[in-house]
């Protein structure tokens, strides 16, 4: 089965990221590629609406001739973060009883 991701989860998953560390574009995108079928092309429209909204804050590094850039979560960031968070474990807790109720059969 292959769930499409909301853009508030994109954010959030994101997000989640940067809170633990500063990522390059490219390494974020791998991380998040690990866990879910998410295309490059998907993942820079989402740094640029997170950078747009303040919620991420940029900066270059040289490495081997060229510059990464570099994506960092802001203090605003962090509210948006938990603030997703939040819906999220009270979303995925309502889908979880619903889904959960019984076993596969109905009982």
């Amino acid at each position: 089965m292959s769930m499409q991701l909301s853009s508030d989860l994109m954010d959030g998953l994101v997000l989640a990221l940067l809170s633990k560390e500063d990522l390059y574009g490219y390494s974020l995108t791998k991380q998040v590629q690990a866990r879910f079928a998410v295309s490059e092309s998907t993942m820079y429209p989402v740094l640029r609406r997170l950078k747009k909204r303040d919620w991420v804050t940029t900066y270059d590094e040289p490495f081997e001739g060229r510059n990464r850039r570099y994506y960092s979560i802001s203090d605003l960031g962090y509210q948006e973060l938990g603030r997703i968070q939040a819906e999220w474990r009270d979303f995925s807790s309502k889908i979880n009883d619903l889904m959960l109720e019984g076993d596969a059969n109905g009982k």
